[in-house]
């Protein structure tokens, strides 16, 4: 017998720092390219030359310079697309060490170690690579953030030197959604002479961003985070940053990224971001009520204690993740209880949630391991709402009295 498909009307989705569903923006925008009679200019290669060609690069071109104006890029071509943002975290940790070290040489002063400093609670998307670069001669430092989840300025004050080439953090925290004070790490590693990279992929649609006033020089993006199509993200590189390009072959993207450019998927990019920055204050301070909401009740209830204190409707974590530790519990237990009763939540980051292992986020913080493995983590987005939070705070006292 065949298993009707699960709709997202069916099911509480509370898992946004996952992924987003597709919004209807985004949905529109896809349409018209999946269309069996779709017009030929439609499936081109936007890199022919030909008139179907050129116009599917108008196309490209078109959702590029939308992107950059919501996101406060100078320029439309300091946007790369990639195929998410693991590329573009990839791209940016490799592609501007590289790019960095190439210039110091030409210029008679190659580090003789050279330094590249990333936080500890990155995504896997920027430490792995930093342990590449690490087997590859490069002095890797990682800073440990302090108990709320926060990397003080002081402490990536006491690892820059002069040997430091790229310094890498996170706008936002995935797990605990601490937001980092991006402006003033940036100018602190820009006096060493360092460049500076920020994985903002959980920062966009919660929370205002121009990239202009943040003063970085690279930046990773995510699509399906904020209700586009899965696929895409984008790097934002400022325009005369030293880069080394890591995929190569035709040389689209200026050369910086190969790579035959998917111009639905940019369409559908192009629409979610819009939607999410044309209303990311009203948004966040939705939110943040139901976020503030869900700590106390939680918190309300034993063995049920808070992973960071957030002030209520504070601005220094995302207004859209709740995280707590849960005594007696281990995460996949919780996420497979609230499964059963429809609820979609997570014990933290998609990407590493068939392991068992405690957070690395979670441990940098300076919690046990045995606590850790009892982490759980409700996001919220743009279909969240307060009757989601009150069906699952009634959920959790069924997950916690399992019979």
């Amino acid at each position: 017998m065949t298993r009707s498909p699960l709709r997202l009307s069916d099911y509480c989705y509370l898992d946004y720092a996952a992924t987003a569903p597709l919004r209807p923006e985004a949905a529109a925008a896809l349409k018209p390219y999946l269309e069996e009679d779709s017009p030929w200019d439609l499936q081109a290669n936007p890199n022919a030359l030909y008139t179907p060609g050129r116009k599917a690069f108008e196309a490209l071109e078109n959702h590029r310079r939308q992107i950059a104006r919501d996101l406060g890029a100078r320029r439309p071509d300091e946007i790369i697309f990639t195929s998410g943002a693991t590329e573009a975290d990839n791209l940016a940790l490799r592609g501007l060490a590289y790019g960095a070290l190439k210039k110091r040489r030409s210029e008679g002063r190659a580090p003789e170690n050279p330094r590249v400093i990333v936080s500890a609670i990155e995504h896997d998307a920027v430490l792995k690579p930093a342990q590449a670069l690490a087997a590859e001669g490069f002095d890797v430092v990682y800073l440990r953030p302090n108990r709320d989840g926060f990397i003080e300025e002081r402490h990536l004050a006491q690892a820059l030197n002069d040997q430091t080439l790229l310094v890498s953090i996170q706008m936002a925290n995935s797990e605990f959604g601490s937001i980092q004070s991006v402006i003033q790490l940036a100018e602190a590693s820009h006096e060493f002479g360092a460049v500076f990279h920020s994985d903002a992929v959980q920062a966009l649609g919660k929370t205002p961003l121009n990239l202009k006033e943040l003063t970085v020089d690279a930046a990773s993006f995510s699509s399906h985070k904020i209700g586009g199509p899965k696929g895409i993200g984008c790097l934002y590189l400022k325009a005369q940053t030293n880069f080394e390009p890591q995929i190569l072959g035709g040389g689209q993207e200026s050369r910086r990224r190969s790579g035959t450019q998917n111009v639905a998927l940019a369409a559908g990019f192009s629409s979610a971001c819009f939607a999410a920055t044309q209303t990311v204050e009203d948004e966040a301070f939705r939110l943040a009520k139901l976020r503030d909401k869900l700590y106390a009740k939680l918190c309300a209830m034993d063995g049920i204690e808070a992973t960071v204190e957030v002030e209520p409707s504070s601005l220094d974590y995302l207004p859209n993740i709740v995280h707590v530790l849960v005594s007696g519990y281990e995460s996949e237990t919780l996420v497979l209880r609230y499964d059963s009763l429809g609820f979609a939540v997570s014990g933290g980051s998609a990407c590493a949630s068939a392991s068992l292992e405690p957070s690395h986020g979670l441990l940098a913080l300076g919690i046990s391991g045995d606590k850790a493995r009892g982490a759980l983590r409700v996001s919220l987005g743009f279909s969240s709402t307060e009757k989601d939070v009150d069906d699952f705070l009634e959920a959790t006292h069924k997950v916690l009295n399992w019979s």
